[in-house]
């Protein structure tokens, strides 16, 4: 038996749903399927220039688990240009990192997703007393990370744009 499938992390969801060549209607063309973990994998490697170790431990895998996603996303990604098909992203395990915060004065803990700026109060008591909690710090941020849930909602890993 395989032992289970480890979650992938990813700083956001993606941007739109579908890539396609100009001119031809979506329902006359085949489709070909890019999974969001894919799609983080040639960000982390490809645009951001990150070395292959250093994005799959970003990402919370082994490096020859992003080594065989890089493959396979380039792979779609070539067939989609050069015979010109769709190119549908979503879908996948994967959990969108969050940012923790803990507010000094109250004690309140909130989480945010990453993109989205630094919160200008506590949403419970209104103060400017709050910082990043303790154990979401730095890069390494071990057991008290973000959780799988292997959900499959829109921007979870759900098939649906």
């Amino acid at each position: 038996m395989p032992r289970p499938r480890r979650c992938r992390r990813v700083q956001s969801g993606p941007h739109c749903a579908y890539f396609k060549p100009r001119g031809v209607g979506l329902t006359v063309l085949e489709e070909i399927a890019l999974q969001v973990d894919e799609l983080e994998a040639i960000r982390l490697v490809d645009l951001e220039g990150k070395e292959q170790t250093e994005a799959a431990a970003v990402m919370g895998i082994s490096q020859p688990t992003l080594h065989r996603m890089l493959k396979e996303a380039h792979k779609k990604i070539a067939e989609a240009v050069v015979l010109g098909k769709a190119l549908r992203i979503g879908g996948g395990d994967y959990v969108l990192r969050q940012r923790k915060f803990r507010c000094y004065d109250c004690g309140q803990e909130w989480e945010l997703p990453y993109g989205t700026g630094r919160p200008p109060a506590c949403p419970e008591c209104g103060s400017e007393n709050f910082h990043r909690a303790p154990e979401d710090r730095g890069c390494r941020r071990g057991p008290g990370g973000p959780k799988c849930r292997n959900q499959r909602g829109p921007h979870q890993g759900g098939d649906t744009p």
